[in-house]
């Protein structure tokens, strides 16, 4: 059986950044990983959105200006985008490796199961480590309604070859709102269904309404507090989605392509985390404020975590590198998060960073709003709003 200083679960940013220091101070690390090497960031988010996304934000610029001396706005061809994207994400394999070899971790295949608090089970194979590290990172929650094989997700549409003339989002939130930005520059027919009163719930209210008056204007049906029933597939490949809206009111939507997104849940399905009395729930997993459970030699890093801090690929780097420290240095201090900012990709972005506007409003005592005019070619004034201490 083989032994380590420190075994990561999963090979995505919450687990390879603190790998490399480790390797740094000499320690023996493995890395264990079920699909692509680097996770989801890497193959199939953040990275294949922005390859695919930047060229719409471009448009959206252009746009702006075909009023004012640019006499052809600028045509996007998906086809060919997407050709682009699978190209460069296949290239991250090779890349992986190569980074994983050059700085010598063992990668083991599989999926891990926690046979006791110092090994694991993969594949048929036990491994031991004094520490292990789970980065797991989360997955799409589905709904359970008849015909829910018929759903997508986000995997799914950032491989798509075509996009289908007629998407149907069910949600609101950041996946389905920037997909279908997408869609909607692309001329889709495009319906977004969700239990919520509003889009986007956790960014000002304010300026989400601009951005849902904008996808109205070019074509988006928004559908609030509603609730998905049923899904069926007709013969010719299109689908029905079946549902209905608080008032009682009854929804069936005949689409080509359905999109869940209605959130995310913590990725330890298969680790065996109740037989060591690991707390965890569809939130993430419980940790205390140097990131260890409630099995201190068993970390966890990233979007596994149960945690108010945006769930993003730079948190997950910070998880990561801080775990390597403490397990270095047995006085490290307790983890202090930098201000985390986010953004949303639609069209136009919206972003914040800090207290949110209604939070600083909330607490005049403490903060102070202020708010600045700025114009952008044809699209009037807009305010941006900052909240200091």
């Amino acid at each position: 059986m083989k032994e380590y200083d420190v075994i990561f679960i999963g090979s995505g940013h919450a687990c390879w950044h603190g790998a490399v220091i480790l390797k740094s101070f000499g320690k023996s690390v493995a890395l264990v990983e079920r699909e692509l090497l680097g996770g989801t960031c890497t193959n199939y988010g953040c990275d294949a959105k922005i390859l695919l996304d930047s060229p719409f934000e471009l448009k959206e610029a252009l746009d702006r200006y075909k009023n004012m001396g640019l006499a052809s706005p600028a045509e996007l061809d998906w086809k060919s985008l997407m050709q682009y994207k699978k190209q460069v994400i296949a290239g991250m394999q090779p890349a992986m490796q190569g980074l994983f070899d050059r700085f010598g971790f063992d990668l083991i295949r599989g999926e891990a199961s926690f046979v006791d608090e110092h090994t694991i089970s993969v594949a048929g194979q036990e491994y031991k480590a004094k520490y292990f590290v789970i980065g797991t990172g989360q997955n799409y929650i589905p709904l359970d309604i008849p015909g829910k094989e018929y759903f997508h997700n986000s995997r799914d549409f950032l491989s798509l070859d075509e996009v289908p003339d007629h998407v149907t989002f069910v949600g609101a939130g950041i996946i389905s709102m920037e997909f279908a930005s997408i869609a909607l520059s692309l001329g889709r027919k495009v319906d977004i269904i969700t239990s919520g009163s509003s889009a986007l719930k956790a960014y000002p209210q304010e300026y989400v309404a601009k951005i849902v008056e904008k996808m109205k204007t070019q074509g988006a049906n928004f559908i609030f507090n509603a609730a998905v029933e049923k899904l069926t597939k007709n013969d010719d490949g299109t689908y029905v989605l079946y549902g209905s809206e608080k008032s009682g009111k009854k929804i069936e939507i005949s689409t080509d392509y359905i999109l869940i997104a209605v959130g995310r849940k913590a990725n330890v399905d298969g680790l065996n985390l109740d037989k060591l009395g690991i707390d965890y729930s569809d939130r993430g997993i419980v940790v205390d404020s140097h990131l260890r459970t409630a099995v201190q030699n068993i970390y966890a890093s990233g979007d596994v975590i149960d945690t108010k801090i945006p769930k993003l690929t730079p948190t997950a780097e910070f998880d990561s590198n801080y775990i390597a420290f403490d397990i270095v240095n047995p006085a490290n201090p307790e983890i202090a998060y930098p201000v985390v900012p986010n953004l949303v990709f639609t069209l136009p972005r919206i972003a914040q960073v800090g207290v949110s506007v209604a939070e600083a409003r909330a607490n005049p005592d403490k903060y102070r709003v202020e708010e600045s005019e700025f114009a952008r070619p044809c699209s009037g004034s807009t305010k941006m709003r900052r909240a200091p201490t």
